[in-house]
């Protein structure tokens, strides 16, 4: 059973920064999966942010292009969202999903394994 767990929000003024950090089991998940991150504002449809292949190629929406940076380190299982120039448009509950595919989706509705979710707020 995949597990995915995120952790590292929380609040910021506009123009701070914050870095998501999603731990996945079994430890296959962040080399043969395709990991995404996925937000959802208040009273919004769930929104793709970015995502990287199992290959490593990374794609961003246009509004955190720039801004959202993500990685991902295999031997800690971990994938991150490194987040700058935050502006109060960014809050959300951010989601990191995954999907068993060589290829990745903007699509949310295509992840089948998701997380929690973690809270970004970000004040003007």
């Amino acid at each position: 059973q995949v597990e995915l767990a995120e952790s590292g929000g929380g609040s910021v003024q506009t123009g701070g920064s914050l870095t998501l950090s999603c731990a996945a089991s079994p430890s296959y998940v962040t080399s043969k999966y395709c990991l995404a991150w996925i937000r959802q504002a208040p009273g919004m449809e769930r929104e793709w942010v970015g995502d990287m292949s199992r290959d490593g190629n990374v794609r961003y929406e246009p509004s955190v292009e720039g801004r959202f940076t993500i990685t991902k380190d295999n031997a800690r299982n971990t994938l991150y969202l490194h987040m700058v120039s935050l502006k109060p448009e960014d809050t959300a509950i951010y989601f990191c999903a995954s999907r068993e595919d060589i290829f990745c989706s903007r699509d949310p509705g295509r992840y089948t394994f998701w997380g929690q979710g973690a809270q970004v707020t970000v004040s003007s």
